[in-house]
């Protein structure tokens, strides 16, 4: 008979502390050990037969890489929600020890949330697209600085010169001049700056395009069926892909929708139920583009060229999924702000019904590549 033991590991950059929750005994501190791989084999080792032992730890910024280290030596280990994690009201104390512990004593009560952990081709294609994600971040303080500094000295453009066109950059370069020499040095860096971050955000999409070529075919499928909704590009698509993995892991696509935070917070008690805003305990980046791509649908419903092309290679049931999204979600845009909603929670809304049809074209797409390799088989 297998006596499991539930294992808790709180894990920091240099350390582990460690804590093992037996299945019908104590809860019990095993100490400190390094954060090294041989420590780790060392550890499972000690700790007993590798079928009876179940590994857990909080995400965090070390990533996933004692994940593969255990499932490497035949350990099962799950990665845990930290947000999700009981905490007592009463407890005012917060070591390693007592965090291991805990999260020992959680797991063997089955109260911890596991989250979705990638595979090696998903988690190589999220990493390009959060450094891309980040460069667009970064473009977007160094313009600010370069405009904000040319309105402090009243340095405008021209009439019809929209900001950041080519006619634009044009203007900053050759007609912007200071005389004092330290003002025209801090224009060559504001200018300089803005120039380094638009060739990294080339750079990095370009990587994105040939990473998907390289990609699993599964993987590629599911990110051209995704672009037949309007609103969604490749580099969207792509992002979705790369942060929910197989989308037929979620039962439902109000599973989906609670997972990107997209959600109203509700407090119910008794025959009072309040709502409020939306949860933000999801996904970030998920919820970031679909809300974006969810301001293409103030349109009416069309199929405009760039959106036809994009659809070309796509079935004829992912196109009827699209164009059936188009209708509902117009209709829900125009619905709501003639109620006199608020611009920004209409378009939330929006977006939080945008990842029901993100869903089903996924399903349906997975459920195609499933029913494929079968008949190969």
């Amino acid at each position: 008979m297998k006596r499991i033991k539930f294992v808790g590991l709180d894990v920091h950059a240099e350390t582990i502390a460690v804590a093992v929750a037996e299945l019908d005994g104590e809860v019990r501190s095993i100490g400190v050990i390094p954060n090294r791989c041989e420590s780790v084999r060392k550890l499972v080792k000690k700790l007993g037969p590798v079928e009876e032992l179940r590994f857990c730890y909080e995400a965090g910024p070390t990533g996933y890489v004692l994940y593969w280290q255990l499932t490497a030596l035949d350990a099962k280990c799950e990665v845990v929600a930290p947000t999700l994690v009981p905490v007592r009201a009463g407890d005012r104390v917060k070591t390693d020890r007592r965090d291991a512990l805990k999260l020992a004593r959680s797991y063997r009560a089955g109260e911890l949330t596991a989250v979705w952990v990638p595979d090696a081709a998903h988690e190589a294609l999220r990493d390009l697209v959060r450094a891309r994600e980040a460069a667009k971040r970064d473009q977007l303080r160094a313009r600010n600085r370069l405009t904000k500094f040319l309105l402090r000295h009243g340095k405008r453009p021209p009439e019809g010169v929209n900001p950041w066109t080519l006619n634009y950059m044009n203007w900053v370069r050759k007609d912007v001049h200071f005389e004092p020499l330290a003002q025209q040095a801090t224009l060559l860096d504001y200018l300089h700056e803005v120039e380094h971050m638009a060739a990294r955000v080339t750079r990095l999409e370009q990587a994105i395009e040939e990473a998907v070529q390289l990609a699993p075919h599964q993987m590629r499928e599911v990110i051209e069926a995704l672009q037949a909704l309007r609103g969604i590009a490749k580099v969207s698509a792509v992002t979705i892909v790369a942060e929910l993995g197989e989308l037929s892991r979620f039962g439902e696509a109000r599973q989906l929708m609670a997972y990107s935070g997209t959600v109203s917070r509700e407090h119910s008690s008794g025959e009072s139920c309040k709502r409020g805003g939306i949860t933000k305990t999801g996904n970030v980046h998920l919820r970031r583009i679909v809300v974006e791509a969810a301001w293409a649908y103030r349109h009416a419903p069309a199929v405009t060229a760039c959106l036809r092309k994009r659809q070309e290679r796509v079935s004829e049931e992912v196109k009827e999924i699209a164009w059936k999204a188009q209708h509902r979600l117009h209709g829900r845009y125009r619905k709501l702000t003639a109620r006199g909603k608020n611009t920004g929670k209409v378009i939330t809304a929006v977006g939080r019904e945008l990842l029901g049809f993100i869903w089903a074209i996924g399903v349906k797409v997975e459920a195609e590549q499933r029913k494929a390799l079968g008949q190969a088989a």
